[in-house]
């Protein structure tokens, strides 16, 4: 297989640090070699390819941006975000994986969890050896968490939990769910360890998007946590909301792969597809279609980029976060549509990444955020007026 070459047409890798080159070009290997010749296989059967677990590990690529005190790699977010980017570009149950291991688990631990906590699994989940889901949404509340019904009830030595969540990515291959719960009205975080009794998580079947990820419900019936297992740092729903925002970030970088991929794709494929005596790519047509794809794909690389730094000074917004996230996932999923209409028929076979990139992101569109969702957050910051209702 030809090493992936990139796509950057405005030479946006010089912006980047020797440092942070050499992880992207660590990753971007690493997915060629080991996700692109077994992703197809897993997406049409539904599976995760768990044996990458470990060797993601080693790489350091969960937690990433977390103190070396605990494992982690320690590095700053545009090596993060470019992991993100090559992972997406193999697949997004791929770096939906490790963002969720990254940001929606070893973050809140970090952030709000005890030095204990921090020291038990941080470094067993920065090496893979636990794998961890990380629980907010629930079936009957998702854009608006706020109105979650799952509660926690004060009892001896610790915590009654009552309720379900649904849409949990590594729900059923978790060693320890982020749980996020009612406690006398505040949201608090709870770390619910598998095998607890009346804990239980059902694995969601039949997904035309993320098929090689795994999908779950979260249901707890009568589930007693220990009280060293409340997150202590943890005092409403913002922090959930902060979680989300570290995921979001990785999000906007990550879609970005995808968008290479699928620009990749239909443009060796227009110039070796002859129709009418000469390839297609020489028709005008697909030249617009093709110059309209990487027009896109440079403008969110430069977002992302600025969002990185930002992020990097410890200066950004959320509000920033959500337009980053927005846009990207937005023209990813245009992108895709596009160049399945490059390949034409051929763009609906697995031969091609393009479909499985498009049925992706329609999921990716949605979760942490719909589009909505995200434009009423920036509608708020540039107006003042909040419209949710």
């Amino acid at each position: 297989m030809e090493n992936f070459r990139g796509v950057d047409y405005f030479a946006v890798e010089s912006l980047f640090s020797e440092d942070e080159l050499m992880i992207r070009n660590t990753v971007r290997d690493f997915v060629s070699s080991e996700v692109i010749p077994i992703i197809e296989k897993h997406n049409r059967e539904a599976t995760f390819p768990l044996h990458l677990i470990q060797k993601m590990g080693e790489l350091g690529l969960f937690g990433s941006t977390l103190p070396q005190k605990y494992n982690c790699a320690e590095l700053n977010n545009i090596s993060y975000g470019l992991i993100m980017q090559e992972l997406e570009r193999g697949d997004s149950g791929i770096r939906s994986f490790v963002s969720v291991q990254s940001s929606l688990v070893m973050y809140p631990i970090f952030a709000f969890g005890s030095e204990e906590q921090k020291d038990y699994w941080l470094p067993l989940l920065a090496k893979g050896d636990k794998v961890g889901c990380f629980g907010l949404t629930e079936p009957d509340f998702g854009s608006n968490p706020g109105g979650m019904v799952t509660k926690a009830e004060k009892v001896a030595d610790g915590y009654i939990i009552n309720g379900a969540k649904m849409w949990i990515t590594n729900g059923s291959i978790a060693d320890v769910a982020v749980v996020w719960a009612k406690l006398d009205g505040v949201v608090r975080g709870f770390l619910v360890e598998k095998g607890l009794k009346g804990f239980t998580a059902p694995e969601m079947k039949n997904k035309l998007s993320l098929r090689a990820s795994v999908t779950s419900e979260l249901i707890f019936d009568n589930v007693f946590v220990p009280e060293k297992n409340i997150l202590p740092k943890t005092t409403g729903l913002k922090n959930a909301l902060m979680c989300l925002n570290q995921a979001r970030y990785g999000i906007a970088w990550g879609v970005v792969g995808a968008m290479m991929a699928c620009y990749d794709s239909s443009l060796n494929y227009a110039k070796t597809r002859i129709q009418f005596s000469k390839p297609i790519a020489a028709y005008q047509i697909t030249q617009t279609k093709l110059v309209y794809i990487l027009t896109e794909i440079t403008k969110a690389q430069l977002l992302n980029y600025q969002l990185g730094k930002l992020k990097d000074a410890g200066t950004l917004k959320h509000t920033q976060v959500s337009m980053a996230k927005r846009n990207n996932c937005e023209k990813a999923l245009e992108i895709a549509h596009i160049a399945r209409e490059i390949l034409g028929a051929n763009g609906i076979i697995d031969e091609y990444p393009i479909m499985r990139h498009a049925a992706n992101l329609e999921a990716v569109k949605t979760y942490e955020g719909t589009h909505e969702m995200h434009t009423l957050i920036i509608g708020e910051d540039i107006t003042g007026f909040a419209a949710y209702d």
